[in-house]
């Protein structure tokens, strides 16, 4: 695994209410990912989709303005940002005066696309605006929880993951069970897990076993639902796979990983959770 301890994790925290880009702390993608170079061509497109229910500024007159941001940032980007010192930054718009939402837009693109390397969507609601933006609902599918499965190993374990040989089908398999820690402070990070594929039929017991082997797995959100994508690749052989998982939010932040071989962003809801 790689070493975090570089990052504000862990660490007592000093809280600031005045704006201050360099709370940034970047992760560059090639060591989250441990590749051996940064040619190596990647098996996904996709993006992270992440969504901040706790941002506020001050207008002119000094009366305090809040709004729901949604950031979009490539699977391709040179950085990921570490989520404390994300939610950090964010805080220190409390008490900073902006002339308008147009003005805290264009600052969080400025200083994100700085910080991951590469162009990111921001997009600003108002409150009132954001129902229906991003639904709560499920997609089509089938939950995958209810089995009599009997688990022994809370540790990835891709050896789990088995596909027919002879049926070949098209559908998606979802499960609310996903568990893994953060990799520095242990914290539990809860998630339901989407998958979306066209090919060999995957057992359902087994891919539920391995999704819950994941409970006592240590890694960053993007990573775990790299490593996932990456498995049911090689031991499933679908022709089309998408992965999305939608995190549980903490400190007013979600992140959200979508991983595919073929689609770019990933279908419009919210998880019930969120």
């Amino acid at each position: 695994m790689a070493d975090y301890k570089f990052t504000e994790l862990g660490k007592e925290t000093a809280y600031t209410d005045q704006y201050d880009a360099s709370l940034l702390c970047p992760i560059p993608r090639i060591k989250a990912r441990q590749l051996d170079t940064e040619a190596k061509a990647l098996p996904f497109v996709g993006v992270d989709l992440w969504t901040a229910y706790e941002l506020s500024w001050l207008n002119l007159d000094g009366l305090p303005q809040v709004a729901i941001v949604e950031f979009v940032i490539p699977c391709d980007s040179q950085a990921i940002v570490e989520s404390k010192s994300f939610k950090l930054y964010l805080n220190s718009f409390i008490q900073t005066t902006f002339a308008s939402m147009e003005a805290v837009e264009q600052r969080l693109i400025t200083d994100l696309s700085a910080a991951t390397g590469t162009s990111i969507e921001v997009i600003l609601y108002e409150v009132s605006e954001y129902q229906g933006i991003q639904p709560i609902s499920e997609p089509k599918g089938y939950c995958i929880d209810r089995q009599a499965v009997k688990i022994d190993s809370y540790h990835p374990d891709s050896s789990l993951l088995v596909a027919a040989t002879d049926i070949t089908i098209e559908e998606t398999l979802y499960s609310h069970l996903l568990k893994t820690n953060c990799p520095v402070t242990d914290q539990p990070d809860w998630a339901s897990l989407y998958i979306f594929y066209q090919g060999p039929k995957i057992q359902q017991e087994g891919l539920l076993k391995y999704i819950v082997s994941y409970r006592q797995h240590q890694d960053f959100h993007e990573q775990c639902v790299e490593q996932i994508f990456l498995d049911i690749m090689t031991h499933c052989q679908p022709q089309k796979l998408s992965v999305y998982a939608r995190y549980m939010r903490r400190g007013g932040l979600d992140i959200n990983p979508f991983r595919s071989t073929h689609l770019e962003r990933p279908p419009l809801f919210r998880q019930v959770r969120q």
